[in-house]
């Protein structure tokens, strides 16, 4: 308990699946969230049982691809709060299951806008209230998928900017005292994995057993599980981890590579 006590954070879809374990863990532990998300519904469901469990939450909406958006709702939440010392960056979109020739200019923008752009508006509004706060901790969800490539090569491709990004950012604010470290969760089971499966079709159960094979573990994991690893990068506990890749994948990252059904 009170790993993250007296502390404000912002997590980017925090309305469901990664996003949402994340707030109500770090809300747990003692950080006052503001939850953001374009799910209005979820988001303020997920703020109001923090809210009646003893914690601090509130829901801002929110679509990180639109920087005057960004700049608004980050003043807000450092006004109510007064303070920000976490910022998780893990709002994203899936990517399209197609070679480069066969996707367009407008699908590639679309990821781009969220997974990349997104995460870079949010550092650049975030960091000066951190500064102001005495420093802080920055957590970009990136992918399992951004260090070794899927059947999705702009979801990918998103990914592994943002891990770039990542080390760039963490030589760039070290000297500001703020901490800038990725996360890259492997094949995790959320609602939006559900909502894909249900989409493309294959069943869930079929599914899972699919991706299960891929991961030495032989299973999927589960968001509380990532939620764990961002909470340990946002807590003092890692004040000396800067630059860093936190790979929460049960292995896949180090298996041999699967091979996708067409």
């Amino acid at each position: 308990m009170d790993r993250v006590k007296g502390k404000a954070a912002i997590v980017t879809g925090g309305a469901n699946g990664i996003g949402e374990a994340t707030a109500r863990l770090l809300a747990r532990e003692g950080a006052a969230v503001a939850i953001v998300d374009i799910d209005d519904e979820n988001g303020r469901k997920v703020a109001t049982d923090i809210r009646k469990a003893g914690g601090v939450a509130d829901f801002w909406h929110l679509d990180i691809s639109k920087e005057d958006e960004v700049r608004r709702v980050f003043a807000e939440v450092y006004e109510k709060y007064g303070r920000l010392h976490i910022l998780v960056n893990n709002a994203a979109i899936p990517g399209y299951r197609k070679p480069a020739h066969e996707t367009t200019s407008e699908e590639w923008d679309r990821i781009m806008n969220v997974n990349l752009k997104g995460a870079f508006y949010c550092t650049k509004y975030a960091a000066p209230y951190m500064i102001r706060s005495g420093g802080g901790s920055i957590v970009n969800v990136a992918s399992v998928y951004g260090l070794i490539g899927c059947d999705t090569p702009v979801y990918d491709t998103s990914k592994g900017a943002l891990r770039a990004m990542t080390k760039s950012d963490a030589l760039m604010y070290a000297k500001h005292n703020i901490r800038v470290n990725s996360v890259h969760p492997g094949n995790i089971i959320t609602p939006l994995f559900r909502k894909l499966v249900e989409k493309i079709g294959g069943g869930l159960e079929n599914t899972i057993k699919l991706l299960s094979t891929m991961c030495p573990m032989e299973r999927m994991g589960n968001p509380e599980e990532i939620a764990y690893g961002i909470l340990f990068l946002a807590s003092d506990e890692a004040s000396y981890v800067t630059a860093a890749e936190l790979v929460i994948d049960g292995g896949m990252y180090n298996a041999p590579p699967p091979k996708y059904p067409d």
